[in-house]
């Protein structure tokens, strides 16, 4: 399965999954942090991939995503955005509404 396949398979199998430089206990960047605080303060679970750890997903994603940086918020297999975007989204309280849905845990 190649890079783009597997990408694929995440992003279908997991309703909200995030692309990070590092991992949610330990980010390698303050972007990711950023995400990462404001995922846990919504109180869903989500996935993550470590893109340092996997070099061939680090290179595909940009392509798959159309999204030249990290991290990449995807909600339901749709790419939601960053850093700046999810930030945004969570300001205005619409990030809480789309993963809870997504969680399953609004209807």
């Amino acid at each position: 399965m190649d890079a783009l396949e597997r990408i694929e398979k995440q992003v279908s199998e997991n309703p909200i999954i995030v692309y990070m430089k590092g991992s949610p206990d330990f980010p390698q960047c303050g972007f990711s942090a950023r995400v990462v605080q404001v995922l846990k303060s919504c109180g869903v679970e989500f996935a993550y991939v470590n893109i340092y750890e996997d070099e061939e997903i680090y290179r595909a994603l940009p392509k798959y995503a159309n999204w030249p940086t990290f991290p990449q918020l995807f909600v339901k297999g749709e790419l939601v955005g960053g850093c700046d975007i999810t930030l945004d989204l969570n300001e205005s309280g619409e990030l809480k509404k789309m993963l809870e849905e997504a969680a399953g845990l609004k209807a």
